[in-house]
């Protein structure tokens, strides 16, 4: 048999990231084994690939609808572990869930986790995510050893800080554009309990939000702020901060202690089809906020770390509630220095634009990775929930995207559907070194994707 012939078969299939825009129908392959991979990137017809996890990216960085997409769930074998040293040695495709059932038990946290577990080591990698801890632990990529990374040409590169270390800060965040993350090494984070101490703080302006995340970031390993995006005036920035440390044993109450590294149980109930747009219309997304600020009074508890890392992932398919146009997730990040300046530009535009946001979060970020896509610095993070309304929604983004850049920001590109060349020029500087080192792992550009082309990271055919 050629190896032609025994290519996987290819399919046909509607594919959307976590937003549900935008949709695009896209060649897949579903590889079984690590040959099959081979296989199809030397033998595959199409001109171009892109890899696929579970698909939580929001915007269009895991389509390709004039190539065809890897989806590479299936290679997900845990391939070692040393308790000693805490490292994990894993396929791509483990997702964080997987390790957090077989890991947490044992008394093993992921160190670096985004707002929901449904992502593979592979994806987490290529956008060198980030959590609610960047400002004291850093991103994935503080935590990866090595990777194998299999390029266009069929070889097999081990990448890490020391070996092929260009290669490794173009893979870190480089959103699957260098080839196919076949497995990794990564550190976890030793806990006593799965448990959080969480306090809840109320905050009612935008400048006593950033006063008290200055002064308490360095007392909790984790902290993020829901913010008001319909709030004005005196009570622009309306907020809750959600922080928490990792709980240890005689922190939990006496029906807890007999089994303290047990994951909490809980009722996973499923959006059933997807919602009506007047869900996410102003007057219904204003009696949400105020109904989610009054039910987060100001408090100290215990809580599960499901509950306060991954609230939303309590419920399934939750992203149908973003109505059949979807979502344009948009997160931006403002330099310390310029931060409360751009925040207030960005909260009074979206307050006044008619739209406001379904969900919208803040976070201080830390140090910088190296990566050359890479996303976080030193700043604060915004994360927002924009309905997709066609012009009026690529119209707001864009105002977003002018005042990011006046204050020396960018976008993050795991999240974005819409950002142009020239904005995403002026938020990445490092994006020439990015296509130096992928001209030499890929010269013939046999990975690309719809995000690639957008910014023109890629050239259009």
């Amino acid at each position: 048999m050629s190896d032609r012939e025994s290519l996987p078969r290819s399919a046909t299939q509607r594919l959307a990231g976590w937003g549900r825009h935008p949709v695009e129908e896209c060649t897949v392959y579903r590889p079984e084994r690590r040959s099959d991979v081979r296989t199809i990137i030397e033998h595959a017809p199409q001109e171009d690939l892109t890899p696929r996890g579970l698909g939580r990216s929001y915007g269009d960085a895991s389509l390709n609808p004039t190539g065809a997409v890897v989806l590479s769930q299936r290679l997900d074998r845990i391939l070692g572990f040393n308790a000693e040293t805490a490292e994990l040695h894993c396929e791509a495709s483990v997702s964080l869930s997987d390790i957090l059932e077989r890991f947490l038990p044992e008394g093993f946290f992921f160190p670096v986790t985004p707002g929901t577990e449904f992502i593979t080591i592979g994806g987490a990698i290529a956008a060198d995510v980030h959590g609610k801890n960047h400002h004291g632990s850093g991103s994935m990529s503080a935590w990866l050893l090595d990777f194998r990374l299999l390029t266009a040409d069929g070889q097999v590169l081990d990448c890490s800080r020391e070996s092929n270390p260009e290669v490794f800060w173009a893979t870190v965040g480089g959103m699957g554009l260098t080839g196919m993350i076949l497995d990794a090494r990564i550190r976890l984070q030793p806990v006593a309990t799965a448990h959080m101490r969480t306090e809840h703080e109320q905050l009612h302006d935008l400048d006593a939000l950033l006063e008290r995340t200055s002064e308490t970031d360095s007392d909790y390993a984790y902290s993020v702020a829901w913010i008001d995006c319909l709030s004005r005036g005196r009570q622009l920035g309306r907020s809750v901060v959600l922080r928490a440390n990792h709980a240890d044993p005689e922190d939990l109450p006496a029906s807890l202690r007999a089994a303290p590294l047990a994951l909490a149980k809980r009722w996973t109930p499923r959006v059933p089809f997807t919602l009506p747009n007047f869900i996410l219309s102003r007057p219904a997304m204003r009696a949400f906020n105020e109904v989610y600020f009054r039910s987060h009074p100001t408090r100290n508890f215990v809580s599960d770390c499901r509950s306060y890392f991954y609230p939303l992932d309590s419920i399934r398919n939750w992203n149908r509630a973003y109505g059949r146009r979807g979502v344009l997730q948009y997160q931006c990040l403002f330099p310390t220095a310029n931060a409360r300046s751009g925040l207030v530009q960005v909260l009074e535009v979206l307050a006044h634009s008619g739209s406001g946001a379904f969900l919208s979060v803040l976070k201080s970020m830390g140090p910088a990775s190296g990566g050359l896509l890479s996303f976080p610095y030193p700043g604060q993070t915004l994360a927002l929930d924009l309905p997709f309304t066609g012009t009026a929604a690529r119209k707001l983004v864009a105002q977003l995207d002018a005042i990011v850049l006046q204050h020396g920001g960018r976008v993050y590109l795991a999240k974005d559907a819409s950002l142009s060349p020239e904005s995403f020029r002026g938020m990445y500087p490092d994006a020439d070194r990015f296509r130096e080192i992928q001209n030499r792992v890929d010269p013939g550009r046999r990975f690309s994707s719809a995000l690639a082309r957008r910014v023109g990271l890629v050239e259009s055919a």
